[in-house]
């Protein structure tokens, strides 16, 4: 196999088809103009309209939203495998800004190869609409997470969902992922404050269930946690692909 048959994107993507080599040439070329970016400058940014989107490729980005006052609301992170900035290419702005939280290495797409992509290859554009969609069924957890679980349940529930995601792209599995979020980045995307997010990492880690130290994710009791959390992955949709 090649690098590109096994990177985090071909990975993620073939969750839900079965690529065939037309279709991973099409979309290998889509992954040839390839750029780095610093940590802590957005490269999408709220109101954009340049028309690309972006493939990371390595590293963590956060999404966020802007308020009136300048203040922000963290809405979900991507790893490697994800897009970024969709929005700007199908809609006419971006309505939220990424911001890389470790230099990374993402690929550029442009308006007009998007397109290009989706008229040649049905299947592929297919597949980023799953892609799209599964997105979207990740934030209709994070609103539920937030309004109705408590935060022992939400912050165990976001970290297997972390885990489910990185697993998918050869990242992670159920002993743990590598992590590069503060726990003040957890705070702002779960709805709580740095101290609690501190005294919940410490309940769990006492409670035998995960262990977040050092940038490293340790899942201790991972049928507990899951328990903990009443967690069911069936709406990451993960489980094979739909299209052969």
């Amino acid at each position: 196999m090649t690098p590109f048959e096994t990177s985090p994107l071909t990975r993620k993507l073939s969750a839900f088809v079965a690529l065939s080599k037309a279709e991973l040439d099409v979309l290998e070329r889509r992954h040839q103009r390839r750029r780095s970016f610093v940590a802590g400058r957005d490269m999408v940014h709220q109101g954009q309209s340049d028309q690309a989107a972006y493939i990371l490729s390595a590293g963590w980005v956060c999404s966020y939203k802007l308020q009136p006052d300048g203040t922000r609301q963290i809405v979900d992170f991507q790893v490697p495998g994800d897009f970024l900035g969709l929005r700007s290419v199908l809609l006419r702005t971006s309505d939220h800004s990424f911001e890389p939280i470790v230099e990374i290495e993402a690929a550029e797409v442009l308006k007009s190869d998007l397109l290009a992509a989706f008229s040649d290859t049905p299947r592929l554009a297919t597949a980023i609409l799953w892609a799209a969609s599964r997105d979207e069924a990740m934030v209709v957890e994070h609103l539920v997470g937030i309004g109705r679980r408590d935060a022992d349940a939400r912050m165990a529930h976001f970290l297997l969902e972390l885990g489910s995601r990185l697993a998918l792209v050869g990242m992670g599995s159920r002993e743990g992922y590598d992590c590069p979020l503060t726990q003040y980045h957890l705070a702002d995307v779960l709805g709580l404050s740095a101290i609690h997010v501190n005294r919940v990492l410490r309940q769990l880690r006492e409670r035998g269930l995960v262990t977040f130290r050092d940038g490293r994710v340790s899942f201790e009791d991972h049928a507990g946690l899951v328990k903990l959390a009443e967690f069911d992955a069936a709406y990451l949709d993960q489980t094979g692909p739909l299209l052969k």
